[in-house]
């Protein structure tokens, strides 16, 4: 699981843990001061992405979608998908 898919901020998470290792190395993450700077980066770029996590869960199945399409019509489909952009704006 990527970070960003966290449903609640957790420090201790394993992805954390990975995405600090991966970007920044393992002695960044053994150093108490650099873990808490990296940690305060991290949170702030998953509060940011908010919206997309919030979108993701209102979104039709692809399934849905290509039905939407098939039954509809594209421009159906955008106003569905609209919708959702418009209640979960990007900041």
């Amino acid at each position: 699981m990527n970070y960003l898919e966290l449903k609640t901020w957790e420090d201790s998470h394993s992805s954390v843990w990975r995405e600090i290792v991966s970007r920044f190395g393992q002695s960044d993450y053994d150093d108490k001061t650099k873990r808490t700077e990296h940690m305060a980066t991290l949170k702030s770029e998953w509060e940011a992405k908010k919206y997309q996590r919030d979108r993701a869960t209102d979104y039709p199945t692809i399934a849905n979608q290509l039905d939407d399409i098939y039954h509809n019509g594209v421009d159906e489909w955008k106003k569905t998908i609209k919708a959702v952009k418009d209640k979960y704006p990007k900041e």
